[in-house]
C-alpha cells in the first residue's frame, strides 16, 4: 500500500469503489452481534472482495481515550499517541467490513495472522483525522485463504498513518492469490530483555478500550465456548506492549512496525521480550516465559 493510493479509485473492469460515511463508530456489541449472525455463510473460495470502503470523515483524537489505551498496553505519557493507536479508531470499520452482506466468510474463526503500521507525521491529541478502511488483496495460505485490511488515516488531506492486517479464514478451499511468504525471515540472534505479565483480566481491559470483545478474549468460560482452554490475550494488545519497551521514551514523528502473530498468549501468563539490533531498527519477538516458544515476531524502523 503506497502514500498515493486512492481509495475512491476503480479496482478491476467494469467495477468502482463503493464508499459508505459513518458520522459514528458503531458499538461493539452490534458489530458482534453481526458477526455471529454471519456465522451461517459458507467458506467457498472466491476470486475477490466486495469493492468497499467505510469511512469516518472527522474522528477527533481524544485524550483520554489516548491515556486509557496508553496505560492498558504499557506506554508511557512521554511516548505520547502510541503508534499503534489509530489501529482503536480503525477497529470498527474493520468490523464493518467483514460484517457486511457482501463479505464472503463467516466472520467467527478468522484469525489475525499479520499486521503493519506506518506513521508518516506525528499524531497529537486533539487531531482531527479522516479515517479509511478497505479490502486489500486475497493471498494462498495452506489453511486456508488470507485476505488483507487496509486502513489510511488523513490530516487536513495529508496521509499520516496507514496499515495492513491479513487475516486467515481458516477453512477454504483452493484460495486464491499468490502462496503467504513471511516478511521476517532474519537470522539474526535474540537476547532477553525483560518478562511481563499478561493477568487473567487484561482481554476486558483490551476489550473496554479497543472495542474488541472477541468472547475468546474475555474469559476462560467465554473462551471454551470457542475451543479454546482459556483466554488469550488480543495480538494487537501483546504487540503495543512489546512496542512500548521497544520504542524511544519521546513521542515518534514517523516510524514503522510489523509483526507475524505466532501462537496464542493464554491468560494469565507470562511473557518474555527478546530483540535484536537491526541496521535500520530492531527485530523482536514475544516469547513464553521459557523462552522457548514464540507468540509473535516483529521489526521496528524508525
Amino acid at each position: 500500500m503506497s502514500a498515493t493510493d486512492t481509495l475512491n479509485a476503480p479496482r478491476g473492469p467494469g467495477s468502482a469503489m463503493k464508499i459508505v460515511e459513518l458520522s459514528s463508530a458503531p458499538s461493539a456489541v452490534s458489530l458482534y452481534t453481526a458477526a455471529v449472525g454471519a456465522s451461517s455463510k459458507r467458506l467457498a473460495a472466491v476470486d475477490r472482495l466486495p469493492e468497499l470502503t467505510y469511512v469516518r470523515p472527522d474522528v477527533r483524537v481524544d485524550a483520554g481515550h489516548v491515556a486509557r489505551y496508553a496505560q492498558v498496553c504499557g506506554f508511557t505519557r512521554e511516548q505520547g499517541v502510541p503508534l499503534t493507536y489509530p489501529h482503536m479508531l480503525a477497529f470498527p470499520l474493520h468490523m464493518k467490513l467483514i460484517c457486511s452482506s457482501s463479505f464472503p466468510w463467516p466472520v467467527m474463526g478468522t484469525v489475525h495472522l499479520t499486521n503493519s503500521v506506518r506513521q508518516h507525521r506525528r499524531i497529537q491529541a486533539g487531531d482531527r483525522l479522516r479515517v479509511e478502511a478497505t479490502f486489500g488483496a486475497l493471498t494462498a495460505h495452506d489453511k486456508g485463504q488470507l485476505f488483507s485490511l487496509l486502513t489510511r488515516v488523513l490530516r487536513d488531506g495529508e496521509l499520516v498513518w496507514e496499515s495492513e492486517s491479513v487475516n486467515l479464514r481458516m477453512g477454504v478451499k483452493a484460495p486464491r492469490g499468490p502462496a503467504f511468504e513471511s516478511a521476517l525471515l532474519y537470522a539474526a540472534p535474540l537476547s532477553r530483555q525483560l518478562d511481563f505479565s499478561a493477568p487473567a483480566g487484561i482481554g476486558r481491559r483490551y476489550g473496554r478500550v479497543s472495542g474488541d470483545i472477541n468472547p475468546i478474549h474475555l474469559s476462560a468460560l467465554s473462551a471454551k465456548l470457542f475451543g479454546f482452554p482459556r483466554a488469550i490475550a488480543h495480538g494487537m494488545w501483546t504487540k503495543a506492549r512489546a512496542l512500548a519497551a521497544v520504542l524511544p521514551r519521546q513521542a515518534l514523528d514517523a516510524g514503522f512496525a510489523q509483526v507475524e502473530f505466532k501462537t496464542p498468549l493464554f491468560l494469565p501468563g507470562r511473557a518474555s521480550l527478546w530483540t535484536a539490533p537491526l541496521p535500520d531498527g530492531v527485530l523482536f519477538e514475544v516469547r513464553n516465559g521459557r523462552g522457548d516458544k514464540p507468540h509473535l515476531r516483529g521489526r521496528v524502523a524508525l
